[in-house]
């Protein structure tokens, strides 16, 4: 069983963590950092520090009002893609640790699209 980086927490929500395979389990935030432990397998689990997250990268549809996924990006260690049951809960638990203004939106389809477009005029 791996040893919890936190010595309080906040918030414990069940989640889905998008690496490689998708994984169910249980959220978990708390002063020192986030992490997610996998229901079935112990030996699968994520802890981020609040000091090596960069960026909150968050997938928002129909205007705020359904957040499908988030990505928490760190300095070294790449980017790691959640899902929540309920994600603004989750978020505003992240909002008390990191800085509002690395909490960010993701691209939408239609900015992708353009940018592709916009790319290949400039060359």
């Amino acid at each position: 069983m791996p040893q919890s980086i936190n010595t309080k927490v906040d918030l414990v929500m069940e989640g889905t963590s998008f690496l490689g395979m998708t994984d169910y389990g249980k959220i978990m935030i708390g002063n020192h950092g986030f992490e997610f432990f996998n229901d079935r397998d112990v030996r699968k689990f994520v802890q981020v520090p609040w000091a090596e997250v960069d960026y909150v990268i968050v997938s928002v549809i129909f205007k705020g009002k359904w957040i499908p996924r988030f990505a928490i990006k760190t300095k070294k260690s790449g980017t790691y893609s959640f899902s929540a049951k309920d994600p603004k809960k989750v978020l505003r638990a992240i909002r008390k640790y990191i800085d509002p203004s690395h909490i960010v939106r993701s691209l939408g389809m239609w900015d992708i699209i353009k940018r592709l477009f916009t790319r290949k005029s400039r060359r």
